[in-house]
């Protein structure tokens, strides 16, 4: 008898149906895995690990299926079985059956992918790629200057310096130029100049370092190009204090000669003043950005002393009446008195120079928290056309637009400020609250979480953020969220709507007790709104009539607030309107545009792009959208 050959032995054995089995087993996990590794955020190596792992087991499993099989006692090695009692035949009979199924899932799981999966990719979830932008080359950042001294208290000097020169370049309209929040944020991130450049969109970074001491000062300034770091110009200049303004004159020019700007128009020049005087200016302007009581009380006082010994720098006044509208804003001063003081040091600066724009801008943000509409769009139509490009007047036009219920105006506003200004708190946080109005509550909340990302400690942006999930169905995480909010006088009307909505009312009630308790005088507009919420329309109105009489801040919303939604089919609500000038017939008479300025080159993707260059936004008719949101004062 001949001795059966090797190919006969394999089928024998049935090592060729185990490696069909194996082959067809991993083929079909792997197409399971990496079909449902997306949805449990799988990295895309599993797979590829996997069918790695399945080569090399191969040959194993080959060997097992030779040197083992079945039998009626169980597995044993082949040689040691008895002819007799093998089940090879048995075997592998069920041997193709598991083949069979393997391969028809194999074949189900390859077609579903292809005409199922994969079509609804590139039909639907497929997010279109974003544009690579390319920094124009007449972009620049102005980087915070280090501070050389050795006073590390001089700090505000060197940062002084570097916003004034910043300030100083943005006049110059041909040059794109990063503004200060986003190019001073890096500070400290120990990034490199290419790495920088990159994150703002721009093509030039100027950086330098600032030496004081006494009246003896130091300023060393380098021009780098950031696509191969090389250095277009560099100089130092060692001269006494009182030559200030002409270094900040002469880095200027300089810049915009080996930039090879074309110029519109002569040059800026920086305001000049008493040495001494700018100085107490630059640190408190530096204190009042901070945006706390003490802050505020201790930049006031510096304030005075710098206008003690020069009562004509127009700087100097119109930063004391941002500092008031502020406090105002913050409950530290009665609006009538907080109002009042902040109007009388804006008109002051402009006696002192009447096409100074910011306080142009700082009166048209008051006259809105004051209610006198008309007088709001003549200071900001006039700061507009003074400096077009300057983004507190922007963010304070967008807060016109937004009062006037234009809202796709004003959104498009704060994201022609964001691209800009990409990691600005300010500028994020009222983005966010424009989206909010809109009923974005998608972009709102990614808004939010990108400003969380700049700056974890800013405050109101949880409260925030748990509306928009609160007004998107979702109540449980609103309160999770609202509950992390700091701003106490905040976080109560949020938790309050949460419970009700949550049905809890007894938490409920609890939360807007105690709001009530400690903030009747302060936010009486947040106690109506929990009362709209929950759909108690006579107290909402109630504490309304009382926000009006208090002048409360958020007032200025009131008209595109969603939380009051439920109070707009009442008989009061147009004749409360109408009292405030707020009715649709009564704003839509009032007249407001803004006219973007041209391209920037700075795009903020969390956000998307800048409206179209040159766009007119206005708006026929008030439209409604909305949140309770306390209007942004001057950009801190």
């Amino acid at each position: 008898m001949s001795k059966p050959s090797f190919f006969s032995e394999l089928k024998r054995r049935n090592v060729l149906r185990a490696g069909v089995l194996y082959a067809g087993a991993v083929w079909a996990l792997a197409q399971g895995i990496a079909q449902l590794g997306p949805s449990f955020n799988a990295p895309d190596w599993i797979t590829r690990w996997f069918v790695i792992a399945g080569f090399i087991g191969f040959p194993f499993w080959l060997a097992f299926a030779w040197f083992y099989e079945f039998t009626a006692q169980g597995l044993k090695r082949e040689r040691a079985s008895d002819p007799a009692d093998s089940i090879a035949h048995h075997t592998s009979r069920k041997l193709n059956y598991w083949i069979t199924g393997v391969l028809a899932v194999a074949v189900v799981l390859l077609l579903t992918n292809t005409f199922v999966l994969h079509r609804g990719v590139n039909e639907v979830a497929v997010a279109p790629v974003a544009p690579v932008i390319v920094a124009p080359p007449n972009s620049i950042a102005v980087l915070p200057f280090v501070n050389e001294s050795d006073d590390k208290q001089q700090d505000y000097f060197s940062d002084g310096i570097s916003e004034d020169l910043l300030n100083l370049l943005t006049e110059v309209r041909p040059l794109r130029v990063a503004a200060r929040a986003s190019s001073f944020s890096f500070r400290g991130k120990g990034l490199t100049i290419p790495e920088v450049a990159a994150k703002l969109h721009v093509a030039n970074v100027l950086e330098g370092s600032v030496f004081k001491e006494g009246d003896e000062v130091r300023i060393s300034a380098q021009l780098v190009r950031a696509a191969d770091g090389y250095q277009i110009w560099s100089h130092s200049y060692d001269r006494q204090l009182t030559d200030i303004f002409a270094i900040q004159d002469g880095i200027a020019k300089d810049v915009v000669k080996n930039l090879k700007v074309k110029l519109l128009g002569a040059l800026p020049t920086v305001r000049a003043t008493d040495p001494k005087a700018y100085a107490l200016y630059l640190q408190a302007r530096q204190l009042g950005r901070q945006f706390t009581p003490d802050a505020f009380k201790s930049s006031n006082a510096l304030l005075q002393q710098a206008l003690a010994i020069d009562p004509h720098y127009a700087p100097a006044w119109n930063r004391l009446s941002a500092n008031f509208t502020d406090e105002t804003l913050i409950d530290m001063l009665p609006a009538d008195q907080g109002f009042r003081q902040a109007h009388e040091a804006a008109e002051k600066a402009l006696a002192i120079d009447p096409d100074y724009a910011p306080a142009h801008a700082e009166l048209g943000f008051i006259a809105v928290e004051q209610n006198d509409l008309p007088g709001a769009v003549r200071h900001l139509q006039r700061a507009l056309a003074l400096d077009p490009t300057d983004l507190d007047v922007l963010n304070d036009s967008a807060n016109l637009l937004l009062t006037l219920g234009r809202l796709p105006a004003a959104t498009a506003i704060e994201e022609y400020v964001v691209a800009r200004d990409p990691v600005n708190p300010v500028s994020l946080f009222n983005l966010g609250g424009n989206y909010l109005d809109a009923g974005r509550y998608d972009e709102a909340i990614d808004t939010y979480r990108t400003l969380l990302s700049v700056d974890p400690g800013s405050t109101g942006v949880h409260g925030f953020w748990g509306w928009a999930l609160l007004l998107k169905g979702d109540a449980k995480a609103a309160l999770a969220q609202m509950q992390q909010e700091k701003v106490e006088s905040l976080r109560l009307p949020c938790v309050a709507q949460a419970y009700h909505a949550l049905g809890k009312k007894a938490a409920s009630d609890a939360a807007l007790a105690t709001l009530i308790a400690k903030y009747a005088k302060g936010a009486p507009y947040g106690i109506a709104s929990v009362y709209a919420y929950r759909g108690e329309a006579d107290l909402a109105f109630f504490w309304l009539d009382k926000a009006v009489q208090a002048a409360d801040p958020q007032v200025a919303g009131i008209q595109v607030d969603p939380l009051l939604d439920k109070l707009h089919a009442d008989p009061r609500w147009l004749p409360l309107l109408r009292k405030l000038g707020r009715a649709p017939e009564q704003l839509v008479k009032i007249k407001f545009t803004v006219t973007l300025p041209g391209a920037v080159g700075l795009a903020g993707a969390s956000v998307g792009a800048a409206p179209p260059a040159g766009a007119t936004l206005t708006a026929a008719t008030p439209a409604h959208a909305a949140t309770a949101m306390t209007p942004a004062g001057s950009t801190p």
